[in-house]
């Protein structure tokens, strides 16, 4: 009996032992902090344009090649901006159409000084705790699903996570645009319509600053269509 109690109490302490602790972020991620809405006060918000380049199409198990962030304030005027090369961990899974579009090649990116991924992780909360400072920051994208996958693969590859930077709400242009009457995903006929600049289609000058300045360039014009159409 004594030995059964003792292989009893042993069990639970080796399975308690298993169960990972929560992670230190996970208080503030979960907490009841009542935010300032963006309406109210919107000199207490930011937003991030984020454009990310890859090895391919499927998180997790393609990578983060590069990566643009373009910090605005509400009405998408630029105040700061962050351009990071990434050397990935698996460089032999780039597929073809990746490579096509972004000519990601590893020992060009050796040359260009590539961050690992920790330092990248690094790097991207030093740029954000500097410009950001104490304000709120949502982040803005075109196919926010693919951004936000791929940038929450590479902060978990360095034990920590892209929530503790930005709000759990992510916004995404076409949906914006959408909202607006405008079907065309890719915002051709606003970007014609307001002359809009667009980014490289050279691979080798397409990066994700390229398109993260993009991304808030459109973001004005999609201010600007919503006034034009409620005079």
């Amino acid at each position: 009996m004594q030995i059964r109690f003792i292989l009893l109490v042993s069990l639970v302490i080796f399975i308690s032992s298993c169960i990972p602790e929560a992670p230190p972020f996970l208080d503030a991620m979960e907490s009841q902090q009542i935010l300032p809405l963006p309406s109210e006060s919107p000199q207490e918000w930011l937003l991030a344009f984020i454009d990310v380049e890859t090895t391919g199409l499927l998180p997790g198990f393609h990578e983060m090649i590069d990566i643009g962030i373009a910090m605005t304030d509400p009405e998408g005027k630029l105040l700061d901006s962050l351009f990071l090369r990434i050397q990935p961990e698996h460089p032999e899974r780039l597929s073809p159409g990746a490579f096509a579009v972004n000519a990601f090649d590893p020992e060009r990116w050796r040359q260009m000084d590539a961050f690992d991924h920790a330092a990248a992780v690094d790097s991207i909360i030093a740029f954000h705790r500097h410009s950001a400072g104490q304000k709120h920051v949502l982040m803005v994208a075109t196919n926010s699903h693919f951004d936000a996958a791929f940038l929450d693969h590479l902060f978990r590859s360095a034990g920590k996570t892209w929530r503790e930077l930005y709000h759990y709400y992510i916004l995404d242009l076409p949906s914006m645009a959408w909202g607006l009457g405008l079907r065309d995903l890719h915002q051709r006929e606003l970007m014609n319509l307001y002359d809009v600049a667009d980014e490289p289609h050279i691979a080798e000058q397409h990066t994700g600053i390229t398109g993260a300045l993009l991304n808030a360039r459109i973001y004005r014009a999609l201010l600007q269509y919503q006034k034009d159409h409620q005079k």
